[in-house]
């Protein structure tokens, strides 16, 4: 959203959201990490002494050589999306915003002490203007909510991890710390598709964008609609084993599929929540000093305790079961994986069906 007096004036009008607090967009289970690392006073600018001197200057030397940074005179477009970005957030110092020759599409946002984003031809090229202001709004969100930061200092201790591992137990503790970080990340880009909706405020657009990540550019061959139930039957996924599969394929990704981040866009815009922002009520960062880290991890608790509730998962409605003492968990698992006939798939009253023969 531009100011009035700019050339360039957008297709329509956005709403501008004075003072807001990255809390309003951030997952819970991300509000609240966030909260707890924020509360650790001055570890910002260890951190920052520590890793971005040196690699920071490199990266951005790196990109002035190497890239196409975006101003007045190049990629203009791009470069009024990132001013448009940062005056909707009501962020003062706008992130330079390069385009580096990659035909992949993806966007990424770099640096700790000054976040720069980078954006790839293929991405260029794959996205309409209203799809790529929600990339950039995507972003912008990550630098916001500094996910550089606190993603490098997870790393960071990742790393002094590995170097205790003979410690034993260390390759399970490691292990542990790995998957939380993983799981965090996830719940950041949740996160930040939020940004990026409330950047372009324009829901079908910020699902298209996601959609041609998974498609291409054949977006004519693609139906939301059709998308959505994909995402659907993939949560309901058959029956047991199904669900331990998931589990096991999501477990090494740091992005959520990109059928569950639409289904998870899409809800959020129909809740309360985003009404409510967009009629300006919304928390200001003149606030976050008073944010309770106990508060943070209650919220991020409920959240993932509705998820739990509200998920159509096999393997949760089973552990659900369980928990309520419906039946024993061990014992169905090893019916279902033995193949045994007469299981029933959690919260259906079905039966597991007998493994597919095996392919070559």
């Amino acid at each position: 959203m531009t100011q009035p007096n700019d050339s360039n004036v957008p297709s329509r009008t956005r709403k501008r959201f004075p003072g807001i607090s990255t809390r309003a967009w951030e997952h819970p289970a991300d509000r609240s990490a966030l909260v707890a690392l924020r509360k650790l006073s001055g570890f910002d600018d260890i951190l920052k002494k520590l890793g971005g001197m040196v690699s920071e200057r490199a990266v951005r030397l790196m990109f002035l050589a190497s890239a196409v940074r975006t101003s007045e005179r190049q990629f203009s477009h791009l470069f009024d999306m990132a001013r448009d970005a940062a005056y909707t957030l009501d962020l003062e110092k706008v992130p330079a915003l390069y385009v580096t020759q990659d035909p992949l599409p993806n966007a990424m946002c770099i640096g700790m002490d000054t976040p720069v984003i980078v954006v790839t031809t293929g991405l260029v090229d794959l996205l309409d203007e209203e799809e790529m202001r929600s990339v950039i709004g995507h972003e912008v969100g990550h630098a916001m909510s500094g996910h550089a930061v606190y993603r490098t200092m997870l790393l960071i201790l990742t790393n002094l991890a590995t170097k205790i591992a003979w410690i034993p137990l260390g390759n399970i503790a490691i292990l542990g710390i790995i998957t939380a970080l993983k799981e965090w990340f996830r719940k950041a880009e949740l996160s930040c598709d939020r940004a990026g909706l409330l950047v372009g405020q324009d829901l079908q657009a910020s699902m298209r964008a996601l959609m041609k990540l998974a498609g291409g550019h054949h977006l004519h061959e693609m139906n939301t609609d059709a998308f959505l139930e994909q995402a659907d039957e993939y949560e309901r996924a058959g029956d047991l084993r199904d669900g331990v599969i998931k589990l096991l394929q999501v477990l090494p990704q740091t992005h959520p599929f990109v059928a569950v981040r639409v289904q998870k866009l899409k809800k959020w815009a129909e809740s309360d929540e985003y009404s409510s922002i967009l009629a300006g009520a919304y928390p200001r960062r003149e606030q976050d000093g008073d944010t309770s880290v106990s508060e943070g991890f209650k919220s991020a608790a409920d959240s993932y305790a509705q998820s739990f509730k509200e998920s159509k998962d096999p393997l949760v409605g089973l552990i659900r079961d369980v928990a309520g003492g419906a039946g024993d968990l061990g014992g169905k698992l090893r019916d279902v994986f033995a193949g045994n006939r007469g299981t029933g798939s959690a919260g259906t009253g079905g039966t597991a069906e007998e493994p597919p023969p095996a392919q070559a």
